[in-house]
């Protein structure tokens, strides 16, 4: 990115006296996406966690894949 390292001021978009929207630097908007989905990751993650942990054999898994494998 041009600027590296230096951030915008966040800017606050006011309509009828209320918040309305903000405005952020390109940089920090991408830095919120990756967080976002680093959420999500570990949702994602913990919810595989909760549940029991199921195996299959090779021929199992190629006969329900494939198409694909």
């Amino acid at each position: 990115m041009a600027r590296e390292g230096k951030k915008r001021p966040i800017q606050i978009v006011v309509e009828d006296g209320e918040a309305a929207a903000v405005i952020v630097g390109m940089q920090e908007y991408v830095e919120m996406l990756e967080r976002l989905e680093d959420l999500e990751d570990l949702e994602m993650l913990n919810e595989m966690r909760s549940k029991p942990l199921e195996f299959k054999s090779l021929d199992e898994f190629l006969g329900e894949h494939s198409e694909s494998a």
